[in-house]
């Protein structure tokens, strides 16, 4: 399998299943910003900005959280139990099916 399936849930509530390659390393930021979705990643994936925070709303599991990942997210805005950054989660068979909320934008 060369690629999965991803829903990602704007922050307007409509919900987008995007196609995302498995052969690209490529992770989530990276590819809501292929379709166009409000996700800025200021940082460019360095998980230093927060600004592609996302909360899991599959059972999927996702690797453990990198300690720059906490940290970013400990002064994150609208952080919640389920908040995870998408520069953070690879595109991989195993989220086959993730579906993901988009945090509320700081403005």
């Amino acid at each position: 399998m060369n690629e999965i399936k991803v829903t990602i849930i704007d922050r307007e509530g409509e919900s987008h299943e995007l196609v995302a390659p498995t052969d690209m390393n490529m992770n989530i930021m990276e590819v809501c910003k292929s379709y166009e979705l409000p996700v800025k990643g200021e940082c460019g994936g360095m998980a230093m900005c927060a600004t592609c925070q996302c909360y899991l709303e599959s059972d999927h599991e996702l690797p453990e959280q990198s300690d720059s990942e906490l940290d970013m997210l400990d002064q994150a805005f609208y952080v919640k139990a389920n908040s995870r950054l998408g520069c953070q989660i690879q595109i991989s068979e195993e989220i086959d099916g993730i579906v993901l909320r988009l945090a509320p934008e700081v403005d």
